[in-house]
């Protein structure tokens, strides 16, 4: 799968609502049932990170669910890749773009949303093919105003920024033209996950789905 089809993938899943939500997931069991509260609130793209050892048991549980398309975050090396799709896996986000890391997803055919932020970085990820990218971290590299900037000279690049996106400052992103859609973090808490609230989850998931522009 080349680098051109994995950007036509990952854009089309970025296109189905404006926010992703970013999931850290501790106890696998909670996996189906998280996944069909966000699909109930409208949105249907789950990213799920490698950032715990419930990670993979919880991608398999959640690909599972109807109407949810569930990828791993934080895929750093060609095993991650691997893993992740095994795992059930139907798209990959890491936090930068290596060598390797094109090569594997190319192997097995899994859609990478590979991350840059510096003119430089989306450079190189626009020649080895890719233009649908991670915007990472957002914040802290100047926001809505640093991503805006980038419009101008690289107009075929599309975004999905993460890192310190918030309900606050969603819509901020959401007006550029450049953005497609945000990763966030504020829709799944740790203390709902705990508590089996899903209802809650869901509400934040309807409110989410309703930010664009």
């Amino acid at each position: 799968m080349t680098p051109q089809a994995q950007s036509q993938a990952t854009k089309a899943l970025c296109q189905l609502a404006p926010v992703i939500p970013v999931i850290v997931i501790k106890d696998a069991a909670h996996g189906a049932d998280l996944a069909r509260a966000l699909v109930a609130g409208g949105l249907p793209v789950l990213e799920v990170t490698l950032r715990s050892e419930a990670a993979l048991d919880a991608i398999r549980a959640m690909s599972q669910v109807a109407g949810g398309h569930v990828g791993a975050g934080t895929v750093l090396t060609p095993d991650d890749a691997k893993r992740a799709r095994d795992a059930g896996a139907t798209f990959a986000v890491s936090p930068g773009l290596t060598d390797r890391l094109i090569a594997a997803c190319e192997d097995i055919g899994l859609p990478l949303l590979p991350g840059a932020v510096t003119a430089s970085e989306v450079m190189r990820a626009a020649d080895a093919g890719y233009d649908m990218l991670k915007f990472f971290p957002a914040e802290a590299v100047g926001g809505a105003p640093a991503l805006k900037s980038l419009a101008g000279p690289l107009p075929r690049i599309s975004f999905c920024p993460t890192g310190g996106v918030s309900v606050a400052n969603a819509r901020d992103y959401l007006s550029l033209p450049n953005v497609v859609c945000v990763g966030g973090s504020w829709i799944v808490t740790d203390a709902d996950m705990a508590a089996g609230n899903w209802q809650a989850i869901e509400d934040r998931a309807r409110a989410a789905s309703g930010l664009r522009g």
